[in-house]
């Protein structure tokens, strides 16, 4: 079932036009926290796809281990290697708060592992993000991380969480999703539970889930008279765009910066940078997660048309300025006339 066309023309609304109007910066700021010793490769392709979907600035904030390579990767990267196992845990402190500051989404978990000093930090980013209102994006070892502290972040509905199979699963059950609950449901669940945070839960078909507690009402009950009823909306969209037909590791990455990049772009939106603000913020992390599904998905089609049982994920890069033009329309580089 196609994406519904209502969710296409919302996304259209938050990408920046490309008519000279916005200056360094105003088409976002991305950051991506991960990256140790044996993890280069994740942040990297995860913060390089923000910047090929058309973010202006891409930040990875690592272990000094891992930081020659991943600037050995690519120059157009700004790599910050404050993550020290042996730094005061205020000197980081600060140094995050500052740098987060600047930025309009924090990614976390790509090449983040399971070290205690590197699982502190996470934490450590996540609380100064969720003070500074900023959107998040949860992947691989992050989200073990709030499997282990739901508290992290139960309640904040600027947050979108990626899980592969076994992460939803573990992720499922760390929630407390029943397991009688029928397969297709258990992302809405997994939303309910931790009230309302966007789930994309990626497959064959990638799953997209948000599910929020609306106001109360007021209801008769026959025994103890009235009583205030949540009300509950679970909004479901299943991207069922053709992918390549071969998974290797870092394309839950690609994903990742996709993702972080549209939220990046909503920020940017939501402060005015550009369009009417007619989309309200609470809509913003479901998009993203959509449009960054969609054109991923895509972009690992066109991989796979090109290279086969050998595609690597570096051969998804430079297919997501191409797939984006094919899943949103070249017009969209003539400004506000693709809003239309």
């Amino acid at each position: 079932m196609p994406v519904p066309h209502s969710i296409i023309h919302e996304i259209k609304q938050i990408i920046p036009p490309l008519n000279g109007t916005l200056h360094k910066g105003q088409s976002g700021r991305v950051g991506v926290l991960g990256g140790t010793l044996d993890y280069t490769g994740a942040p990297f392709f995860a913060a390089i796809s923000a910047l090929r979907l058309g973010a202006d600035l891409s930040h990875v904030i690592c272990s000094p281990p891992a930081a020659q390579a991943i600037k050995s990767y690519s120059p157009d990267l700004i790599v910050h290697p404050i993550l020290r196992e042996e730094a005061p845990f205020a000197k980081v402190q600060n140094e995050l708060k500052s740098l987060l500051s600047r930025l309009h989404v924090l990614v976390i978990g790509p090449g983040l592992g399971r070290e205690d000093y590197m699982q502190s930090y996470a934490r450590l980013a996540l609380s100064i993000a969720r003070e500074q209102d900023m959107f998040v994006v949860l992947d691989a070892d992050a989200l073990w991380m709030v499997g282990k502290e739901l508290k992290l972040i139960k309640g904040y509905r600027r947050a979108v969480l990626t899980p592969n199979v076994v992460e939803f699963k573990r992720l499922s059950e760390d929630a407390g999703v029943s397991p009688d609950v029928p397969s297709k449901e258990r992302a809405g669940e997994v939303s309910k539970l931790l009230e309302g945070v966007v789930v994309l839960q990626k497959g064959a078909t990638d799953l997209i889930v948000s599910d929020t507690t609306g106001s109360a009402s007021r209801v008769v009950h026959p025994l103890d008279g009235w009583h205030d009823q949540p009300k509950y909306v679970r909004e479901v969209v299943e991207v069922d765009v053709e992918g390549g037909l071969k998974r290797c590791g870092g394309q839950g990455d690609v994903l990742s910066g996709t993702v972080g990049a549209i939220l990046a772009w909503g920020k940017c939106y939501e402060d005015g940078a550009f369009g009417n603000g007619s989309i309200p913020a609470s809509r913003l992390p479901l998009l993203a997660a959509v449009g960054g599904s969609m054109v991923t998905r895509t972009s690992s089609r066109r991989a796979f048309q090109l290279e086969g049982r050998g595609l690597v994920t570096q051969d998804m890069l430079p297919q997501l300025g191409k797939s984006f033009s094919e899943v949103f329309g070249e017009d969209l580089w003539a400004g506000d006339k693709g809003r239309r």
